[in-house]
């Protein structure tokens, strides 16, 4: 067990404990991340809101940017740097367990491409680093030798040399993929990041233009079916291609698939977002055409919420409000907290875990609830982003060693730490992080000024 040695970080926990009534342990680690932005005993200045909930009396949205930037920057960040760069064989090892211990040296794409994006976002958007920007270029470098095959797919899994352990079964990886490319050029600049981005879209393009052709793995589409899954994915990671690159007709690609989550997914006369219809957008009527995932309707939500404002679409905007107020609803647990896995999981890849509180789930909710209360001001988003807070950073985050529990029982006991795959993959909770930092950024600046 490492122990903390500094009186700094001592006396910064209890500060962020006595503001947050939530327990958590710095890691212990070779990196010393000053804080940006400080709090003092001066509250005069900050930004204030009165709630609902009775833990808060007041809610000061500074603590909660002290608290995030803290959990990133001293806690998830070291734990990859300490715990998971390969620099010797290249990638990052992700079957980790939560004492940072490596299980097994296979290499997940999806946790190599999602990691470039975590590091290189790290580096656009909280601080320009230099150590971060190079995990994300010497994973680039591993993926770029050992990511494809001879058609142009993405893998899904190399052992730690890079040799092919399972092929292109997932069409998933090659979305991951176009978005990491997307943020390390927005980072370097360099045109065969880019390129590779580009070449990606191309190939993948072609493959969604038959639905149900496709593998994805881990998550198995019923035949006749289409998922909601790849229409938000590819929805926001064409886009967001497409908007770097002020490329049209990649942006309207995305837009695309953005309109097919918002009128063929999500169904307003029932108040849900179902993971499948069929191919003619009908509703899929046997299971699992009634499941519902609320973290990933949440999730979703926010995707489409960034897209939309660039067209101004406030009328979209207010649908996906609306679908985060319904799943956060749905979702939630009355009696234990936390929101569930998944709701009607009969003949889905959820049914025996449809109770169980994954941290992704959680972490996703945090932003796309903070989001919704920037964009209307209605404590209505605030009072859950409370509630959701409140449950994560008191069950979720690993002590001493810095990264978080992936899986809970209803009743908050860890199960194992194994989701989707047997990885501790490095994205969800530093990706919710960033993005709330950056809201609470522009939330805590725009109030002051």
């Amino acid at each position: 067990m490492k122990k903390i040695s500094s009186l700094y970080p001592r006396v910064s926990l209890i500060a962020i404990l006595a503001v947050t009534s939530c327990s958590f342990f710095y890691v212990a680690c070779n990196c010393n991340y000053p804080e940006r932005r400080t709090i003092t005993g001066d509250y005069t200045n900050q930004v204030t809101f009165v709630t609902k909930n009775p833990k808060y009396q007041k809610v000061y949205l500074e603590d909660f940017l002290l608290k995030y930037r803290s959990e990133l920057l001293n806690n998830i960040v070291p734990f990859w740097l300490n715990y998971g760069v390969d620099w010797q064989n290249g990638g990052i090892n992700t079957c980790l367990s939560d004492d940072g211990k490596v299980l097994s040296t296979d290499k997940y794409m999806w946790s190599q491409l999602r990691t470039i994006w975590t590091f290189s976002a790290l580096y656009n958007k909280i601080e320009k680093r230099q150590e971060w920007l190079d995990v994300a270029l010497q994973i680039f470098e591993f993926v770029k030798k050992h990511g494809r095959d001879d058609e142009g797919k993405w893998v899904y899994a190399v052992d730690e040399d890079g040799a092919v352990l399972k092929g292109a079964i997932s069409i998933y990886a090659d979305g991951f993929a176009i978005d990491a490319f997307t943020e390390l050029a927005k980072a370097t600049g360099r045109d065969d990041v880019i390129q590779l981005a580009l070449e990606t879209y191309r190939n993948v393009k072609r493959r969604l233009e038959l639905p149900g052709s496709y593998p994805t793995e881990p998550l198995p589409i019923p035949p006749g079916s289409k998922a909601h899954g790849i229409a938000m994915i590819f929805g926001k990671v064409f886009y967001d291609l497409g908007k770097y690159l002020n490329n049209k007709e990649i942006m309207e690609d995305g837009y695309n698939f953005a309109e097919e989550v918002m009128t063929v997914f999500r169904r307003p006369k029932e108040k849900r977002l179902f993971e499948f219809v069929k191919l003619d957008d009908t509703f899929l009527d046997n299971p699992p055409g009634l499941t519902t995932v609320p973290g990933h309707a949440i999730e979703s939500m926010w995707f489409m919420i960034e897209i939309y404002q660039d067209y101004n679409n406030q009328a979209r905007i207010q649908q996906a409000l609306e679908c985060i107020r319904w799943h956060i609803e749905l979702g939630w647990d009355p009696e234990y907290g936390g929101i569930f896995a998944a709701y009607n999981a009969e003949g889905s890849f959820w049914e025996h875990q449809w109770d169980h509180k994954l941290w992704w789930v959680q972490v996703e909710a945090l932003y796309a609830i903070l989001l919704g209360f920037s964009i209307s001001k209605d404590t209505y988003f605030l009072d859950w982003f409370l509630k959701v807070h409140d449950y994560a950073f008191k069950l979720y985050p690993v002590h001493y060693y810095g990264e978080w529990y992936q899986r809970l029982d209803r009743y908050g006991d860890h199960v194992n730490n194994i989701a989707a795959m047997p990885v501790k993959d490095p994205f969800h909770v530093a990706r919710s992080m960033i993005n709330c930092i950056n809201l609470l950024e522009h939330l805590t600046s725009k109030q002051q000024n």
